[in-house]
């Protein structure tokens, strides 16, 4: 079974008036709603906005800087180098600068580290390979804000330096280039910190040329792709670039990205952010994990057909390749965790591992094990390592803690990187586990829908399919998720071999069929006829001609009312919405009033130890109504406002149940 927690939103669905009055579907302006979308003006912003969305790429700081050096090695006829990164916004910022410089006539060479033999950024290794091949000016992309030392021995060798980056700059002193354009400065004024690195290469393209229509015209591909695969918030500049991008790729795709879809599988689809998260974003990043970044950026630079389709069979062949790395790793690392249960960060190394893919393996056993969790490659006395967190624990304040056992760190929050000697691993392990104890974050539910929906009207399929306007979803813009609860499971089969699960549940009169990937009956134990709760993204789905609504699942359980009848306990009105499918009937309110004429019958302290004496056969929210109906008519006293410790008292005359103020709330939900 799943055992995650569950936080259900029991607070009613709003559905703003002047949404809907302006034909706005229920569905969508409630999850509007919740996203502080209340007016048409801040939805036609946030669904339609155009181009005014756009911010003036000479507000960055130092972009005048950069376009006077850029412009002044175009007229002189430099040779210029773009050094990029080995991920994919890092190569779709070398593929975007680069193609932009060679339009103007430039001799530009494009170059991306070697992750495993160079590693990230910029090194004065490649600095004196590109001196000798006569490069006069080097543009950073999504690399270099800490690349000071490197700056000077590029300005010892006569070669400018020109950085466009997008991550942290720190407290540390910016490198001395020609300029420095970071959305991440301190000094930053611009509006959008949250360029992705191929959004600040694409910025320095239209402040150099003066016209930012025709730029993001001809690279909003490339600028889509980089912004979702580096996880970048699609709202404002960002959601109008990708939304722009996928419009193009679906008119006129670049040969390298038609190629990697056909491959992919994916051509005959709709094309979504999640088609670049899932489908590009991986292939192309295989490529950099595998130390060959130059055939993914070949690919999005070809214009020839056919050798864009064979580039895009060698990397899906790189992608498999590092899909079975990845799962071989991760099968090791079980191995050497054996049995037990690990109760702090996991920390592991091994000399057989491969650099470019332990992020992987480390992100995917933080998820199995609820815990972050360091990956370390070992090279003779020294090793390097991957940091995944999880729940929320600073991986950055926890490195730096124990930064004494470190060669060095760098990273974030949520990933990180570090440097350590083989001899410190189990002083490092131990500290680590150490700070984690005294700093464990605070546990939140896994399972966090949206909306909780009651009313089956909600999920029709014009209610739906508006939700696709929401779209591109992603990071600061995700997919709604919504729960139905106490509902009736009236089939469970495998699929797939075994190793999905396809659902069929009741709400009302309306039955809705999910599918629930990566898990099966036999590890879920549920069984047709149950109740159960269920958390889903809601789907159109199209089969022969065909057209339902179809829920996508992540996560499923047995039917759990413990929190809506704690509410209930405590005497809240507002989730009485929540409950109206259990609203009792007079039988009900006899059971439970005979119940409570029993000598010594009180409520306990707790809602466990109320719900322990519902009546066999009855569901526990309505036990708790019950109870609620009873107080509200003075048939139960209790010390405090809620019902917890109440008994049972008389009152003049007969009580009128069914014009209760809650039973009046729970017909009309």
């Amino acid at each position: 079974m799943n055992q995650k927690e569950w936080k259900i939103p029991y607070e009613k669905p709003l559905f703003p008036q002047e949404l809907t009055e302006g034909g706005c579907p229920p569905l969508l302006a409630a999850v509007l709603s919740l996203r502080g979308v209340t007016t048409r003006e801040q939805m036609k912003e946030l669904l339609d906005g155009g181009e005014e969305l756009l911010h003036d790429p000479l507000l960055l700081r130092d972009m005048p800087r950069a376009v006077a050096r850029l412009r002044r090695a175009i007229e002189t006829g430099e040779t210029v180098a773009v050094y990029g990164d080995y991920d994919v916004d890092g190569i779709t910022s070398t593929c975007l600068l680069t193609d932009y410089l060679r339009s103007k006539g430039l001799s530009c060479i494009p170059y991306i580290p070697d992750r495993s033999e160079e590693g990230y950024g910029l090194n004065n290794s490649a600095v004196e390979t590109l001196h000798a091949q006569g490069v006069s000016l080097i543009v950073t992309v999504d690399c270099g804000i800490t690349a000071r030392e490197e700056t000077q021995f590029a300005s010892s060798l006569g070669i400018d330096m020109i950085i466009t980056d997008h991550h942290e700059c720190g407290d540390s002193p910016l490198p001395e280039a020609a300029a420095v354009v970071d959305c991440k400065r301190a000094d930053e004024e611009y509006p959008n910190h949250y360029l992705a690195g191929v959004g600040v290469a694409l910025k320095l393209v239209c402040a150099c040329e003066g016209n930012s229509s025709a730029m993001v015209e001809r690279y909003c591909d490339l600028a889509a792709v980089g912004t979702v695969a580096d996880v970048m918030p699609l709202v404002g500049e960002n959601r109008y670039l990708v939304r722009r991008g996928l419009e193009k790729i679906e008119r006129d795709p670049l040969p390298g990205i038609a190629a990697m879809l056909r491959e992919a599988g994916v051509d005959n689809r709709k094309l979504t952010a999640a088609t670049i998260g899932f489908s590009l974003a991986p292939r192309l990043n295989a490529a950099g994990r595998l130390g060959c970044p130059a055939t993914a950026a070949r690919l999005l630079m070809t214009s020839d057909p056919a050798e864009a389709t064979a580039l895009a069979v060698e990397l899906c062949e790189l992608n498999r390749k590092r899909q079975n790395i990845e799962t071989e790793i991760w099968r090791e690392a079980g191995e050497m965790l054996g049995s037990s249960t690990p109760d702090a960060p996991i920390v592991l190394a091994s000399d057989k591992w491969h650099q470019g893919v332990i992020g992987i393996a480390a992100s995917r056993l933080a998820e199995q094990y609820s815990l972050p969790a360091i990956m370390i490659c070992l090279s003779g006395d020294v090793g390097k390592g991957s940091c995944r967190s999880y729940g929320g624990f600073n991986l950055f304040d926890a490195l730096s803690a124990c930064s004494e056992h470190l060669i060095g760190f760098g990273g974030h929050a949520l990933a990180a990187g570090l440097n350590i000697r083989s001899d410190k691993l189990a002083d490092f392990r131990a500290a680590l586990a150490r700070y984690y104890r005294e700093n464990k974050p605070v546990p939140v539910p896994e399972v966090q829908p949206d909306l909780l929906i009651c009313d089956s009207s909600l999920l029709s399929i014009e209610n739906v399919r508006a939700l696709d306007l929401l779209e591109p979803y992603g990071n600061a813009n995700p997919r709604p998720t919504m729960c139905l609860c106490g509902v009736k499971l009236e089939s469970a089969s495998d699929v797939g071999g075994g190793k999905h699960l396809r659902i069929r549940i009741r709400l009302g009169h309306e039955s809705f069929e999910g599918i629930f990937f990566s898990h099966n009956s036999s590890e879920l134990d549920l069984h047709g006829g149950e109740t159960v709760d269920v958390a889903f993204t809601p789907q159109i789905n199209e089969f022969h001609g065909h057209v339902s609504v179809q829920l996508l699942l992540s996560a499923l359980r047995r039917h759990d009312g413990s929190a809506l009848c704690e509410r209930i306990l405590r005497g809240e009105r507002d989730v009485l919405w929540a409950a109206a499918a259990y609203c009792p009937e007079r039988s009900d309110f006899i059971r439970v009033w005979h119940l409570a004429q029993q000598d010594g019958f009180h409520l306990g302290e707790r809602a466990e130890d109320v719900l322990a004496a519902v009546p066999p056969g009855m569901a526990e929210e309505t036990y708790c109504l019950c109870l609620a109906v009873l107080h509200e008519v003075g048939l139960l006293v209790s010390p405090d406002v809620g019902l917890y410790g109440a008994r049972a008292a008389s009152i003049d005359g007969k009580a009128d149940l069914e014009n209760t103020e809650i039973i009046r709330a729970l017909r009309s939900s």
